[in-house]
């Protein structure tokens, strides 16, 4: 191995490391505990060297919503490939949202609801963002019936994102999330 590729290898390891450490703290003490002082410690590297990979904790928290982008992009497909009709696929893919909003709360806040610097519905929007946002389109293209398929996604979500942050912010009753999910599905289902 070259030195140059070594050099790589070993830069693209610790950009791991900080992502890693990024999401484990914020997994389980939330994004106000990610500083970079205290993932330099995490990961027992200098704050200079995690300016090296990132500007800051914006850049970060991107690098965290890019990951759990593409995590969520696989589970929406395999949620959706599990289904056995265009229905059922809409159900799948509503509550593996839901779930990984609940199992993965800090990339979840990073992609949906902390400002980070990406960019969403445009060109310059990153390949992770859009495989997600496909999923729930092609899960919900049997049902547009005469609709835009881009508006009529973005409405599902919007409901299904609405849906989520009330549930983990307390403000909706959470015994009866599985309730509110099958009425989504069935009122979405219904308009196509």
């Amino acid at each position: 191995m070259s030195i140059q590729a070594r050099r790589e290898r070993e830069r693209a390891d610790r950009e791991r490391a900080i992502i890693t450490a990024a999401r484990d703290l914020a997994e389980s003490e939330g994004w106000d505990a990610v500083t970079t002082r205290r993932l330099a410690a995490e990961i027992e590297y200098s704050q200079p060297v995690l300016y090296s990979h990132f500007k800051g904790k914006d850049a970060i928290m991107a690098a965290v919503a890019l990951e759990g982008c593409a995590e969520l992009a696989v589970e929406l497909a395999a949620a959706r490939a599990a289904a056995t009709d265009p229905r059922a696929a809409v159900a799948a893919i509503a509550t593996a949202y839901a779930a990984f909003a609940e199992r993965r709360p800090a990339h979840y806040d990073a992609i949906f609801t902390l400002p980070v610097a990406l960019s969403f519905a445009s060109q310059d929007t990153p390949v992770e963002l859009v495989r997600a946002f496909a999923e729930l389109a092609e899960t919900l293209r049997p049902f547009t019936g005469d609709d835009d398929l881009e508006t009529f996604t973005e409405t599902f979500w919007s409901a299904l994102h609405g849906q989520v942050t009330l549930m983990r912010g307390g403000r909706l009753r959470r015994d009866e999330h599985e309730r509110r999910l099958a009425l989504l599905v069935d009122r979405f289902a219904r308009l196509g």
